[in-house]
């Protein structure tokens, strides 16, 4: 199920959206403010954003902004009232794939959304980049990044956080790591595979807020938000 953030500030229109959209099998989490958005875009794996452009505080284009310098994947859709030839292209010079003016027909947004996904879709194959959140990794040049800053890694730390970031929310058991990355069977004898996934947790998420491999104690690893 893909999940969906929505930063919009009026109750009628965000109840509207969220209800279209739930019933069309995707999940939605609303935001009223710019700043309340901000860091949960970030920290959370979204398919998709859609905001307001007239935001309390800080408004949809600086947020668009500031999404984008560290998302630059993240599909965004713009809603405003403001419906000018100017105030749509400085929706889109802000960052965003889309902008649609209010009032706007379900049908059509839940249209633009698809097609704004099956672009990301494309491109993530055309790129080779896979995205967990704020994590991506680069499978042409074997780099990582996480909120815009690279990471280091070696060439087993790679083949290991590929591995977690190919199967998100799925548990995998040390049997199933050993047996990709190592290319052998389990040792119930070695403890390799906890020793390389706590190399690669200090990389991936020292100095952030937010944990993504988890242990589920006595079965494996688990890469989720």
């Amino acid at each position: 199920m893909d999940t969906i953030c929505l930063v919009e500030d009026s109750d009628n229109v965000s109840s509207f959206i969220k209800r279209g959209l739930t019933e069309h099998n995707y999940k939605v989490e609303v935001f009223t403010t710019g700043e309340a958005a901000h860091d949960m875009i970030l920290q959370n794996n979204y398919n998709l954003v859609i905001m307001d452009v007239m935001l309390p505080g800080m408004s949809g284009i600086e947020l668009c902004r500031q999404v984008r310098k560290q998302l630059p994947l993240l599909p965004i859709l713009m809603l405003s009232a403001l419906g000018s030839i100017d105030d749509r292209v400085n929706g889109l010079h802000s960052g965003s794939d889309d902008y649609l003016v209010k009032p706007f027909h379900f049908n059509e947004l839940l249209a633009r959304i698809e097609a704004l996904l099956r672009r990301k879709k494309v491109a993530e194959e055309e790129t080779h980049i896979l995205s967990f959140g704020d994590l991506q990794l680069n499978t042409w040049d074997k780099t990582a990044m996480r909120a815009g800053k690279q990471i280091m890694l070696t060439a087993k730390e790679y083949t290991l956080l590929e591995l977690f970031i190919s199967h998100p929310a799925k548990l995998l058991s040390r049997e199933f790591i050993m047996e990709k990355v190592w290319g052998i069977n389990f040792d119930t004898g070695t403890n390799m595979v906890d020793v390389y996934v706590n190399y690669l947790r200090n990389k991936i998420q020292k100095g952030f807020d937010k944990k993504l491999i988890h242990t589920v104690i006595g079965m494996g690893y688990i890469l989720k938000d």
